[in-house]
């Protein structure tokens, strides 16, 4: 009898559990499917590696259902990004193997974490992001590559080269199809290198929908140059171009200008969300770089953490050049600066050179920028 009681005390217990893991059965395997889950890397299976990758999970659902590049840039995400348990109805984890450049066998453990649908569309509206309805379309990737051999195009049997634009396009919310990659279609890697988006149009005619991103990447110097139109039934909606050192970074870099133009004309705008004062201490991101050693990190986040205005300051996540910090500050953005100005350890640094602006109109104009629509960038600052 006492048994019997103690195993329906576990069960009142589990089905009051916020969040589980979801019911497996022999065979399966765990995969995020739909709009509102999504999959993130994790070290391990404790409970705070967990939580970090909740909130890592919930950033990139809300790009997902917005569309947006940077969704923690808009007031109030930040704090919900701590809270994204709350969102959390199911999670699993799941174990991948592969093998490595030398041979050796990989292990990656992967968390996929499936969020309320109703709670992520009222974060979206309470903070003023775009709503982007599905179905989405799925553009015609019509990409050339010159690596020094002459332009090629790439087909649906290379698709592993156009790797990095394919992803990030799933992180902003569609997809980018391939064409076959045919003998008649391979010849329009000429029309791609003139920017003849007409007869790239003609050509993509058997595809469906009448959307194209064309692209052409090529070395320029030290760097890798990538430039994009995104046309939308025979109309020119965006022309920009991106560069960056990593070829794979300025080449994921046109999904980026075929989803502002997709989000300009297909998304509902959100409802503005009233600006901060400017004496309110503000969340907002930073990319520190520079960072050589870990004696800089620790000189670095001893300064933050010294200066009275700095309220919090939290790692995010580390790349390549540096890593990113969360970080609360009386005055915002500006605050911060000033702080650097005044003999900081830190000082102010131009933006990446990945980014990209639009041109909507044709005419090779750049467009005045909307701060009251477009979320500040995080700022880039280096260590001294």
């Amino acid at each position: 009898m006492r048994a019997f009681k103690l195993f329906c005390c576990a069960c009142l217990l589990a089905l009051a559990m916020p969040v589980a893991l979801a019911q497996r059965v022999e065979g399966d395997r765990a995969s995020a499917e739909g709009q509102y889950a999504t999959e993130v890397v994790v070290r391990n299976q404790s409970e705070a590696e967990r939580n970090n990758g909740f909130s890592r999970a919930l950033l990139k659902v809300l790009s997902n259902v917005s569309g947006e590049r940077n969704p923690i840039a808009r007031p109030g995400v930040a704090d919900e990004i701590r809270n994204a348990k709350d969102y959390v109805t199911s999670f699993d984890f799941r174990q991948d193997e592969g093998v490595s450049t030398t041979g050796a066998p990989t292990f990656k453990t992967m968390l996929v974490v499936r969020f309320n649908p109703a709670k992520v569309t009222d974060l979206v509206a309470r903070t003023g992001m775009s709503s982007w309805p599905e179905p989405r379309p799925k553009p015609v990737l019509w990409l050339a590559i010159d690596d020094g051999s002459g332009p090629r195009l790439v087909g649906l049997a290379q698709a592993n080269a156009a790797r990095p634009v394919l992803d990030r396009a799933k992180g902003r919310g569609y997809r980018l199809g391939l064409p076959t990659g045919s003998a008649s279609e391979q010849v329009m890697a000429g029309s791609i290198w003139r920017s003849d988006v007409a007869a790239v149009a003609r050509a993509s005619a058997a595809y469906d929908p009448p959307m194209q991103l064309v692209g052409k990447l090529y070395r320029t110097g030290a760097s890798w140059r990538g430039d994009w139109v995104f046309v939308d039934k025979g109309k020119v909606l965006a022309r920009s171009s991106t560069s960056n050192a990593d070829a794979r970074v300025a080449m994921a870099g046109g999904a980026d200008i075929a989803a502002d133009a997709l989000i300009r004309k297909y998304a509902r705008p959100g409802k503005p969300v009233p600006k901060q004062n400017s004496n309110e201490v503000a969340d907002f991101t930073i990319q520190l770089v520079g960072i050589n050693s870990s004696e800089d990190y620790l000189r670095a986040m001893a300064w933050l953490e010294s200066q009275p205005q700095v309220k919090r300051v939290v790692p995010v996540d580390a790349t390549a050049d540096g890593m990113h910090l969360r970080i609360s500050v009386a005055g915002g953005g500006a605050g911060l600066a000033t702080l650097a100005a005044n003999g900081g350890v830190m000082v102010p640094e131009a933006a990446p050179a990945s980014t990209s602006v639009p041109d909507n109109s044709g005419d090779g104009k750049k467009p005045a920028v909307d701060t009251d629509k477009t979320p500040p960038l995080p700022t880039v600052y280096r260590v001294r």
